[in-house]
């Protein structure tokens, strides 16, 4: 059953956030657009790569209303760990959301249960808290976050534009598309 269209589960976690641990719960999805990010564990290899291209976007994400979040399986004082260890973790200032419940990954579906462990899933909530995007890698394959800019600005188009679509590659200020009886067949 896929997640598009449901609203977040309710849960509570203990996060790292810029030298301080705070509590996140579902809440925290509402009243703006956020990004979730899913990752199998601190101290590895893809991860910080995706971890430090979000944080590259941070801003960007920022000005369109959007909040981040990366979540893993290990403990919030993991992630301060990393933080503190890594130059490259060391640059990030989103919220990163330690999962060791495993509560998180279940309810996004993420959850590799022989191995305790997050695939990369990516989730875009609308401020009502719905999901309206999902993007699910193998663990070898890291994500790049530009594209998940262009994933956002769609959604948030479609949102303030009831009745029209964004096409394959579309990009802020394109054409996009009214679906009706006269476009069928004619593109």
């Amino acid at each position: 059953m896929s997640l598009i269209g449901t609203e977040v589960k309710p849960f509570t976690a203990q996060a790292y956030h810029n030298g301080k641990f705070i509590d996140v719960t579902e809440e925290a999805f509402k009243g703006k657009w956020s990004v979730v990010l899913f990752y199998p564990a601190d101290f590895t290899f893809v991860c910080p790569t995706e971890l430090e291209d979000l944080q590259n976007q941070y801003a960007t994400l920022k000005e369109m209303g959007v909040e981040a979040y990366s979540v893993s399986t290990d403990t919030h004082f993991t992630h301060k760990a990393w933080h503190d260890s890594s130059e490259t973790i060391k640059k990030i200032t989103y919220i990163m959301i330690g999962d060791p419940s495993h509560t998180l990954s279940r309810n996004f579906e993420v959850l590799i249960e022989e191995k305790g462990l997050a695939d990369r899933g990516t989730f875009i909530i609308d401020p009502d808290g719905v999901v309206q995007a999902v993007e699910i890698n193998a663990g070898g394959i890291g994500r790049d976050a530009s594209t998940l800019v262009n994933k956002i600005k769609a959604a948030q188009y479609i949102r303030k534009n009831p009745g029209e679509v964004c096409p394959a590659r579309w990009k802020e200020g394109s054409a996009t598309l009214k679906p009706s009886l006269d476009l069928v067949g004619k593109i």
